[in-house]
């Protein structure tokens, strides 16, 4: 597991990083396979190293959270297939936030599955601009659109063979980030799962937006329900929030021990990120911007 200091380098790296840079010469990790495993009961990865696609398997068909950048949807499907299950058996479509990295691969999935998809209002328009307008990119990094079957609610349910996953409007890296939380089951514990949208803010002026004047408010709104949320296994849009890699070397060496399974890793997480959040908020503002 890493370390605390490890965490915190990497989530700082994450928002410095420049998400236009990241655009413009994606970073290796977009793109690189990773086996396909179960995480824990009904809830399997089958995304790439660090662009996340979580697959919810039940009896009356699957349900797919987020389908990283167009390239990696012939990775996706055969993730899932590689795990016994059928790519055409996904029958709803969900979304962490409107953004390339995340929702790229949505349109392409949803034409050759016919799942529905399910967006929040606050992304629903710039999903059917395919990210143009965005408040912070402009028109800079556009993917094909998607238009959603559903528009869902803060603290609205998706319901599909027994698993139910709940809404969370968490805005701020985008006007309806969405962060997903579900219970689930395994042998004869349950477990509270937390599926954060993004807190970052890449290249983002927060104080005095004129784009999205209300924004440093909005991540304040995001920081407040983010912790009020139970958790005991912390998963994220990108695999790196959450050490997804060394996760995957612990599972590797014993597999008889859960490393997702860490409720203190979730508090830890929102500690750091917050602090950068405040800090940055700080800057702007003695720099007057």
């Amino acid at each position: 597991m890493k370390t605390r200091g490890v965490a915190l380098a990497m989530f700082v790296v994450s928002i410095a990083g420049a998400l236009h840079g990241q655009f413009d010469n994606p970073p290796s990790n977009w793109r690189q396979p990773v086996e396909p495993f179960r995480i824990v009961g009904n809830l399997y990865y089958v995304g790439s190293a660090d662009l996340t696609s979580y697959l919810f398997v039940t009896p009356k068909g699957n349900i797919l959270l987020d389908a990283g950048i167009p390239e990696n949807v012939p990775m996706v499907k055969a993730n899932v297939e590689k795990l016994g299950f059928h790519f055409n058996d996904i029958k709803i479509l969900l979304n962490s936030h409107a953004h390339f990295d995340h929702a790229g691969g949505l349109a392409e999935i949803k034409k050759l599955t016919g799942a529905k998809f399910v967006a929040s209002a606050g992304d629903v328009p710039e999903l059917a601009r395919g990210g143009r307008d965005d408040f912070a990119f402009g028109n800079r990094y556009n993917y094909p659109p998607v238009k959603a079957d559903r528009i869902i609610a803060d603290g609205g349910k998706v319901e599909l063979g027994g698993t139910i996953l709940t809404a969370h409007i968490t805005p701020g890296h985008t006007r309806g980030c969405t962060t997903w939380t579900t219970e689930i089951s395994d042998g004869s514990k349950t477990y509270h799962i937390v599926f954060v949208c993004s807190v970052s803010f890449p290249g983002y002026k927060l104080v005095h937006n004129p784009k999205n004047p209300n924004l440093v408010a909005q991540y304040q709104h995001a920081f407040k329900v983010l912790r009020s949320l139970p958790c005991d296994i912390f998963l994220a849009s990108h695999g790196s929030f959450f050490g997804l890699s060394d996760k995957i070397a612990e599972l590797k060496k014993n597999p008889s021990s859960n490393p997702f399974i860490n409720p203190q890793e979730y508090k830890q997480f929102l500690d750091q990120a917050e602090a950068a959040f405040e800090q940055e908020v700080k800057k702007e503002k003695q720099a007057g911007r």
